[in-house]
């Protein structure tokens, strides 16, 4: 009998840890959301069973939406990441962001838009300090217009890597998103891949490179945050 529940259980704990590796958690920003979500289907379901069932699968969307899966950074450290999980929507070269006085020539710039579908936590594209945290109000433009960089809400980070590159990255709103979170602060070290923030219900990123950086990937591709290499830093940085 002893022998018979032993295969049982630890087949139920393979299961189990499966079930873990295959559902992402999610980010504590969602929870609210998935709260009111949670509530409102209660009490459709007090005037309407099917309006119930509607309200529970939104939530399940709502708590699917937030999700942060885990994700492994690549081993070089002379490499850029992706912020986000979405599409390179522009390779382009563009001013960086006024606010944090890093110059007023333009440097290679890498977009990525994120739709409702995508993963909407936002992930250091390199590791090291970071200098400055530079949030700015602004209006609600779709994200995929050229302007939403200049002209909607944005927070910028700079990041000086342990060998001495800068590198800018922005959490930009977008048409439905209403509220950028930041996790992080000036003179915290953050690594690779590691979590920082998160854009809520649409947006898009933005990755200034330094001068002599290579870019890697191409306008349409699509990236996993974290994962992705974007660019290759100069040589020597």
């Amino acid at each position: 009998m002893t022998d018979d529940s032993r295969p049982r259980s630890g087949t139920i704990a393979h299961f189990l840890d499966l079930a873990k590796s295959t559902v992402p958690p999610m980010h504590p920003g969602g929870r609210p959301f998935v709260a009111g979500a949670f509530l409102a289907s209660l009490l459709l379901r007090r005037f309407s069973r099917k309006a119930g069932v509607l309200g529970m699968i939104v939530t399940a969307w709502v708590a699917w939406f937030f999700r942060e899966p885990k994700r492994v950074a690549p081993a070089r450290t002379d490499v850029v990441t992706a912020a986000a999980d979405g599409t390179v929507y522009l390779v382009d070269t563009a001013v960086p962001p006024a606010e944090l006085d890093w110059g007023s020539e333009p440097v290679q710039r890498v977009s990525v838009f994120l739709s409702i579908f995508d993963v909407h936590v936002q992930r250091a594209p390199v590791a090291g300090e970071i200098l400055q945290v530079a949030y700015r109000p602004g209006k609600f433009l779709s994200a995929d217009l050229d302007k939403a960089s200049e002209d909607n809400e944005r927070n910028s980070l700079l990041i000086r890597t342990d060998a001495g590159a800068e590198v800018v990255v922005v959490q930009i709103a977008g048409l439905v998103a209403r509220r950028i979170l930041c996790q992080v602060n000036a003179g915290q070290r953050v690594e690779v891949g590691e979590t920082y923030g998160l854009i809520r219900f649409g947006s898009r990123v933005d990755v200034y490179l330094p001068k002599g950086s290579k870019v890697l990937v191409a306008q349409g591709q699509r990236t996993i945050g974290g994962e992705t290499v974007l660019a290759e830093l100069p040589a020597g940085a």
